[in-house]
């Protein structure tokens, strides 16, 4: 039976994995099997820099299409994955191998999902998780300082001159594109409840 895969969009800090983690906790890895597109970035002497010198990770091309899309068409193929983890060039965290079993829904997560013109074909149902641009810069911030180790000046550079300058060129446009669109500027709790319940009528029925 060919899985069903969901694509779930939006800009950095707006809560795509927070929203993945939660639908994680409610599905088996036998039901839902979710693939991070973060775990597919390119090393860093790879990425593009700016005219500062500063790496820009927040591109298309920062990441391996080739490979995410190969992997993706996969694991609809019915076939096992194993990835090694990216983790954000913090020294402190020893990457994990994941393994990505075939599942009857499949959640794709990421910046440019919709972005990548050979990814996004393969999905049967868009989303877009908006937030307010200053409730995504304080996530950023939090998010970068404590999981990741990063000094606040170089959040808020990344923010001004990568992040933002991205998602208002790849990211936001596909907004209009999306089949559901989940605001999280205080909470994502009823998108959360619809599209659980989406997913738990699409496993009855396979």
């Amino acid at each position: 039976m060919t899985p069903y895969v969901i694509g779930i969009c939006g800009g950095s800090g707006s809560g795509k994995t927070s929203f993945v983690r939660k639908i994680r906790e409610q599905f088996t890895e036998s039901e839902v099997c979710i693939v991070s597109q973060d775990d597919y970035y390119l090393p860093k002497d790879m990425q593009q820099q700016d005219e500062q010198g500063r790496h820009n990770f927040d591109l298309p091309q920062s990441f391996d299409k080739k490979g995410f899309k190969k992997d993706i068409q996969a694991l609809i193929g019915g076939q096992v994955v194993q990835k090694r983890e990216h983790v954000f060039n913090n020294p402190n965290v020893e990457p994990r191998i994941l393994t990505f079993n075939p599942a009857p829904v499949i959640i794709i997560e990421g910046l440019f999902v919709l972005h990548f013109r050979k990814v996004q074909p393969l999905l049967d149902l868009k989303v877009f998780i908006n937030a307010k641009e200053n409730l995504k810069v304080i996530r950023r911030i939090v998010r970068d300082q404590i999981e990741r180790g990063y000094p606040i000046e170089d959040v808020l550079y990344q923010y001004q001159y990568h992040v933002l300058p991205s998602f208002e060129r790849y990211i936001q446009p596909y907004k209009d594109e999306a089949d559901i669109v989940i605001n999280n500027n205080r909470h994502f709790d009823r998108g959360l409840e619809v599209i659980s319940g989406f997913i738990r009528d699409k496993l009855s029925s396979m």
